[in-house]
């Protein structure tokens, strides 16, 4: 089989809904940085792209997003909706055309706008229609389980979960001060500045960082849900507008083209759970892919995994309790926020950017040592995809 490599990518600074991007559908935002990205690597000759997106209009938007950006209308595109998911799930399709020979270079991510999702509701002819509102009824949070239609269902999810671990909401204060800390820390330094691109006039931050996020403001906040005790709008991530792709070649690609890659893609692995339990896919995937690739959990140098809940990383601690220091080095997805179809590529890159700087004085809160990464999300309805990275040696010549 062919090896995939990942030469490189870009992401969007991260916008909160109606925030700095409130205007800019999503196509148009995933356009701008493919854009980019053809800039930055010049000459690629693409075979397709595959994106994940989940709140958008549908009908292949993916599509859409390559003719806006100016790709070749004899290059095919397609989407991925796997929700949280989506964007890994389409770097691990990617990875399979690439290892199975049937593609060379494909570009693969995702990209989300909260902003500007379409309003969905109940056609007449369903028997729900006039149980959720009649034709005044629309939704913004699709259906994930059997039985009633709840837009609650994913906080619900993760107070459960939270409920049944015995995880409580004190618990989860560390980890969004956590989050936020190391997210400023990594803005400070600039870490992260060559993967981003800016994508409009003063659409130059991500917005969710909060430079001030402290524990008076955390002990303020109410629960969520009524009847619930632990999910607040601080452990729980906001909604969001963001785009992030990586380009994947085959060994082949890199040889004729002298590319040197940045990374492989070593192996892929995806879960079912408990469908009303989604944050434990997130573990549940790492699991598999370790068990998957004959890895022990200290032999990852860095692990990202999309912090949709503060719950997910209470769990992973759990799990894996002496390597918090290899989590998230950058901050998660409380501080930068979660575009759903776009996690998946904004947690490779960050993966990438950790395994560069590993070793470097560059970066102090990069202290593992070693060449692996593993990216997890967990996804709605109780999905987990993971993916293994192992990082590209210094003299690798391909």
């Amino acid at each position: 089989m062919e090896t995939p490599y990942i030469i490189g990518g870009a992401r969007s600074y991260i916008g909160v809904e109606n925030g700095m991007y409130k205007n800019i559908p999503a196509e148009i935002l995933g356009a701008k940085v493919l854009k980019n990205i053809l800039e930055k690597y010049k000459k690629l000759n693409v075979d397709m792209i595959i994106a994940g997106n989940a709140a958008g209009a549908g009908g292949n938007i993916t599509r859409l997003m390559a003719l806006e950006a100016g790709f070749s209308e004899s290059i095919p595109a397609f989407t991925i909706d796997l929700q949280c998911a989506s964007g890994l799930e389409s770097i691990a399709v990617a990875t399979a055309k690439i290892q199975s020979g049937q593609s060379d270079c494909i570009i693969a991510g995702g990209f989300e706008s909260s902003s500007t999702a379409p309003r969905r509701g109940y056609n007449k002819n369903h028997p729900d229609f006039d149980l959720y509102g009649g034709e005044y009824s629309w939704y913004k949070t699709a259906k994930f389980l059997p039985g009633e239609h709840r837009q609650t269902a994913m906080l619900e999810g993760a107070e459960k979960t939270a409920v049944s671990e015995g995880i409580t909401r004190k618990m989860l204060d560390k980890w969004v001060l956590q989050s936020h800390r190391l997210a400023k820390e990594t803005r400070e330094k600039g870490i992260l500045n060559d993967v981003i691109v800016e994508i409009a006039d003063g659409c130059d931050k991500d917005e969710g960082i909060r430079d001030r996020m402290g524990q008076r403001l955390l002990d303020r906040l109410p629960c969520v849900l009524e009847s619930g005790n632990v999910i607040t709008a601080a452990n729980a991530c906001l909604t969001n507008d963001g785009a992030a792709f990586v380009v994947l070649g085959s060994e082949r690609y890199l040889k004729k083209h002298g590319i040197k890659p940045l990374a492989e893609v070593n192996g892929v692995a995806e879960v079912g759970v408990t469908p009303d339990e989604s944050p434990r896919a997130a573990i549940a995937a790492v699991n598999k892919l370790l068990e998957k690739n004959h890895l022990d959990y200290h032999d990852v140098s860095v692990y990202e995994c999309n912090e949709a809940f503060a719950v997910i990383d209470e769990l992973f601690a759990r799990t894996y309790p002496d390597v918090i220091d290899r989590y998230n080095i950058f901050g998660g997805a409380l501080a930068y926020g979660h575009p759903y179809g776009a996690s998946g590529g904004i947690i490779v890159l960050h993966a990438l950017k950790a395994l560069e700087l590993i070793g470097s004085t560059q970066c102090s809160i990069c202290k593992a040592d070693g060449k692996y990464a593993v990216c997890s999300i967990a996804a709605a309805g109780g999905i987990g995809t993971a993916i293994l990275i192992k990082k590209a040696d210094v003299g690798d010549t391909i």
